[in-house]
């Protein structure tokens, strides 16, 4: 039986939602965590409204170790972690508790995993393939749209589908997106993507929608999901296994494409709109690892065998 986590629980939600503007997905998540550590709490004797603001170190730890011991991943551990060290970090500012039960914990060593991205080859395909010959041909242009400025620009998926329907009307090179946290940061947009949204505005110039991808109902955009439909056939169509093809497979194909191009790290975190520069590192160890395997398969000596 699961517990409810609480008022204070209510309040952090509240305050990602109105301090950092966190998606409704993010705050579920949240919300399922703390539920999840408020159910474990209970077993430990910490129950009723204030069962989480009075949980202690050892209930944390305890948490942690029954999770590992469940055979969740480390991933999954280390990310409620952070939720339960981000709850309580707002319960000391606030000043419902004077310490923080997570502060002698350490986030599980996390697998090495790099991003996973499609060649220039498949990418090419799916543009060409992936954009004719869906049972819908209104289908065919939003598929070309979304697929041009997802790899063109490197947008999320939440950016994407917030797209404005005037944007394929600015003749600016360059258009301003609205990102994770509230953040707004400028990103050039190609001809070719331009073109495509233009395309699309044209088809749905009788639909009453401020979003460039609307949904069925026009007053709200496009639903990930239904996006997520589109770009199953996209991929079939191109020949492509669609397990392998997904917003964030194509975010991460036009940062490492850019990388092995000659980008510039710094410029290339601008246009993901990360805040820390670490997080865009990864994609050098994408390219040390084609560098690598360049050598392994191509290099005259890579074969030899020490006698």
């Amino acid at each position: 039986m699961s517990a409810a986590p609480g008022r204070h629980a209510e309040a952090f939600l509240e305050m990602l939602a109105a301090e950092r503007n966190a998606a409704p997905r993010t705050r579920a998540a949240y919300a399922a965590d703390l539920a999840d550590f408020a159910t474990y709490s209970a077993t430990r004797g910490f129950v009723g409204p204030d069962a989480l603001l009075n949980a202690d170190g050892a209930c944390v730890q305890g948490y942690l170790a029954s999770l590992s011991q469940s055979g969740l991943s480390a991933r999954t551990s280390a990310r409620r972690l952070s939720c339960l060290r981000q709850f309580y970090r707002f319960l000391l500012r606030e000043g419902h508790r004077a310490d923080d039960p997570t502060v002698r914990e350490r986030a599980p060593k996390l697998p090495d995993s790099l991003p996973k991205v499609l060649s220039e080859d498949e990418m090419r395909r799916l543009l060409a393939r992936g954009t004719r010959g869906h049972d819908d041909p209104r289908r065919d242009l939003v598929s070309r749209a979304a697929l041009e400025l997802l790899y063109t620009t490197g947008l999320r998926i939440s950016e994407l589908l917030s797209l404005p329907n005037t944007l394929p009307l600015n003749k600016a090179p360059m258009v301003m997106v609205r990102g994770k946290g509230g953040r707004e940061r400028l990103v050039p947009i190609s001809e070719g993507a331009r073109e495509a949204a233009l395309a699309l505005r044209r088809h749905d110039r009788d639909i009453d929608s401020r979003y460039l991808f609307p949904g069925r109902d026009p007053a709200r955009p496009l639903t990930r999901q239904g996006f997520d439909k589109i770009l199953y056939q996209s991929a079939i169509l191109a020949g492509l296994d669609p397990a392998r093809v997904t917003p964030h497979v194509l975010r991460h194909s036009f940062a490492s494409h850019l990388l092995d191009r000659g980008a510039d790290l710094r410029a290339l975190q601008m246009l993901l709109g990360h805040a820390d520069i670490a997080t865009t590192q990864i994609y050098t160890h994408v390219l040390s690892e084609r560098l690598k395997q360049l050598v392994r398969e191509h290099h005259p000596l890579a074969q030899q065998k020490s006698g």
